[in-house]
């Protein structure tokens, strides 16, 4: 029984080791019959972008040691002879940035001279050939020794191929693995602005115009905007996961997790692992979270679980959604429902606007793996128009858990018990009592700005979706009798109690008080027929309890319909 190869992404030791594998072997083909000089192939994280680009290393590179023995057995060496006289013959120049995850930005810039410098050093060869001319000789040196002022380093990359090339006369293939990762902990830290400069030189450096270039492939997870990194490459493109090119390389696809499952005997699951795996899709292709299945597999008698959604990376996913406004999280509460939401899609990203441009925000969700695109609609270049929806159920219990996190900014979970104890056993002045506290706790966290109710109304059902979700149905501005109620809570055991929500913010400008709005909430759950809905659904009427709650500022009034 081959072992599963669960944290380890160096393909030579998963096929010397004998750990199972699916055979993506055919990215090489694609790489090389692709127009493109220069790619970026962004995919969320743990989909094995790591792995495919030790494979495209261990292929390419030219070494004293024979490497073919690698694929030999695999789908690429089937594709004739061509491919397999490609194995070993080019030059490579390697680097992950996948562990620079830096406080600090003197930290980080050392960070990336060092694995610069380590690069430069595992090409010592060139420099000991006496090829190279003595400004070359010195700058080589300069970069090994650290010594090197910014301007080197930035242009670095490009000189190191030039020498590759004068050595081997064969043109050079540049790999990058996760180049985003500083990127991304340059707009935690704050010092975005001076990663995306050094990165912006380094890379237009080695990929544009370059003649001792053969082709170059970046991993990451999402494409930085092209005017503030990848300015004038006119040779690169982006395969994002919403084009079909390379879509089936980066996860797995059914049939691949059909073999894994059937291999380890647990194909019985099937039903249960696409529920909490699959939903992903890659150009045209329904894919599996790869961690996910590798851990399940190798761990299934502990039962199905999230594995993908609790490894790091979720801090600023968690920031965002957060610190968002009540327009998306109404759409948050769609998505934990299994709704879909349509939103504006676009391939690039600009960090600085993560908190002001809706569309970035959905962007990013779904460039990193925590929505799917159920249907793509291409609108202009980088740009689509798409259904969303959370893909599995390892991604709801995220959302689930983050939305807890910021819910419980505003109450204890003590306290939001009580409060939902009160409400689902119809003891409206308990419920009351806690609901005024909440009301007070979360207009004194957010700013004053006017929308506190509309904010407080989402807290509220958010906090209900995540409580009660296992025994109620909660709906919230949807239609029923003649009009939009504000939240309908449905029991699943119809011999339960249902409520009605209606919520009315003072209207000062027509000298509303708190009992006018309060009596205008109740006569428009009975002149509306909110309650069609739930009597439609079998609930008696007289189980109906229908409230209005009046809002004015940080007080409140609430009464139950008599």
């Amino acid at each position: 029984m081959k072992k599963l190869p669960v944290g380890i992404s160096d393909f030579k030791e998963i096929i010397e080791e004998n750990y199972y594998y699916a055979d993506k072997s055919l990215l090489i083909r694609d790489v090389v019959e692709i127009g493109s000089k220069a790619m970026l192939m962004p995919r969320p994280r743990r989909f094995g972008k790591t792995l495919n680009i030790m494979m495209l290393k261990y292929f390419f590179e030219k070494t004293d040691k024979d490497f073919s023995y690698l694929f030999t057995n695999l789908a690429i060496w089937q594709e004739g002879e061509k491919y397999r006289n490609m194995q070993g013959k080019y030059p490579v120049i390697y680097l992950t940035f996948k562990d620079v995850k830096s406080s600090e930005w003197d930290e980080c810039y050392s960070f990336m001279k060092r694995l610069i410098a380590d690069e430069f050093s595992r090409h010592w060869y060139v420099l000991e050939s006496g090829l190279l001319n003595e400004m070359e000789k010195d700058f080589f040196v300069r970069i090994i020794k650290l010594t090197g002022d910014t301007a080197d380093y930035q242009i670095a990359l490009k000189k190191l191929s030039e020498y590759l090339y004068i050595y081997h006369q064969t043109k050079v293939i540049v790999l990058i693995d996760e180049y985003d990762t500083p990127i991304h902990e340059g707009y935690v830290e704050k010092y975005y602005k001076k990663i995306v400069g050094f990165m912006k030189n380094m890379l237009s450096g080695v990929l544009k115009d370059n003649t001792s270039l053969e082709k170059a492939v970046l991993t990451g997870i999402l494409r930085v905007s092209k005017e503030s990194i990848f300015t004038g490459l006119n040779n690169f493109k982006v395969y994002s996961l919403i084009k079909n090119d390379f879509s089936t390389y980066f996860g797995l696809t059914e049939n691949e997790v059909e073999q894994i499952i059937k291999y380890y005997t647990i194909e019985h699951e099937m039903d249960d692992i696409k529920r909490w795996y699959n939903g992903y899709v890659f150009g045209n292709h329904v894919i599996y979270n790869p961690w996910s299945i590798i851990n399940f597999s190798k761990n299934h008698n502990e039962g199905l679980r999230p594995y993908w959604i609790n490894t790091s990376g979720n801090a600023l996913i968690k920031q965002l959604i957060t610190s968002s406004g009540s327009a998306i999280k109404k759409d948050i509460e769609k998505l934990i429902r299994g709704e879909k939401i349509q939103k504006s899609i676009q391939d690039d990203m600009v960090f600085d606007d993560l908190d002001k441009e809706e569309d970035v925000l959905w962007s990013f969700l779904l460039f990193t793996g925590y929505l799917k695109a159920v249907s793509v609609e291409f609108v202009d270049e980088g740009r689509w128009v798409c259904e969303l929806q959370i893909p599995n159920r390892e991604v709801v219990y995220f959302y689930k858990n983050t939305l807890v996190d910021w819910f419980k900014l505003s109450t204890t979970s003590t306290k939001m018990q009580a409060m939902l104890e009160g409400l689902i056993e119809g003891e409206i002045d308990v419920f009351e009592y806690h609901f005024k506290e909440f009301v007070v706790r979360t207009m004194s966290y957010f700013d004053p700005t006017g929308e506190e109710p509309e904010r407080v109304y989402h807290a509220f059902v958010l906090g209900m979706l995540l409580n009660l979700s296992d025994n109620y149905i909660i709906k919230s501005n949807r239609e029923s009798g003649l009009g939009r109620y504000d939240i309908t809570i449905m029991p699943k055991v119809k011999t339960r109690k249902a409520y009605i929500f209606e919520f009315k913010k003072v209207d000062p400008a027509r000298k509303e008080t708190l009992e006018i709005a309060l009596e205008k909430a109740l006569r428009q759950i009975e002149q509306k027929r909110y309650d069609i809905e739930l009597i439609d659904a079998g609930i008696r009427s007289e189980d109906i309890i229908r409230v209005g709650v009046a809002f004015e500022g940080k007080e409140l009034l609430m009464k139950q319909m008599e």
